[in-house]
């Protein structure tokens, strides 16, 4: 008999496991405040309810962000929400999830569900669709790629009204 249980469970099924992020995490942080410098000069400080380190792929995952940018005098420049993120922090680069916005210090403002800035490149861009708005212009998409200030937007699938735009090769 013991044969036989000992057997069934050998060959049963074997459960899988799937590790949330507060599961594995090395470290748990609440209300988080990090400063982001460049040569002394502060370029970002990114907040977070809650943060999940984990030091192996030097990542945080983060919930209800808000990350304020400055420009390379230590000025802010702009102020992005979402639910979520992943900020990596050997490269410096991030992403931001659901219902994200970013409002610059002149009012424009960007909506979208998925944000990601590349620090190498010096990049935002987003394959989900957007809205920008801004005094002078009004531009809406399904993905873009632009310099952080939103000064020159390359929109996938654009259409708006006013400005300048610079359409994608196809």
């Amino acid at each position: 008999m013991g044969g036989a249980v000992l057997g069934a469970c050998e060959t049963g099924i074997k459960p899988t496991a799937m590790i949330a992020a507060p599961d594995s995490a090395d470290q748990v942080l609440l209300s988080m405040s990090h400063n982001i410098t460049d040569a002394g000069i502060q370029r970002a400080q990114v907040k977070a309810d809650t943060a999940y380190l984990y030091s192996p792929s030097q990542t945080a995952e983060l919930r209800n962000v808000t990350v304020t940018f400055y420009d390379v005098h230590g000025a802010p420049t702009s102020t992005l929400t979402s639910r979520e993120g992943t900020y990596h922090w050997r490269g410096g680069d991030m992403e931001a999830r659901g219902n994200v916005v970013v409002v610059r210090i002149d009012g424009a403002k960007l909506r979208t569900e998925v944000l990601r800035y590349n620090q190498a490149q010096n990049k935002v861009s987003s394959d989900k669709a957007f809205v920008f708005d801004e005094p002078a212009r009004h531009i809406e998409g399904e993905g873009f790629t632009s310099d952080p200030d939103f000064k020159v937007v390359t929109a996938i699938r654009p259409k708006g009204t006013g400005g300048k735009f610079t359409l994608p090769n196809q």
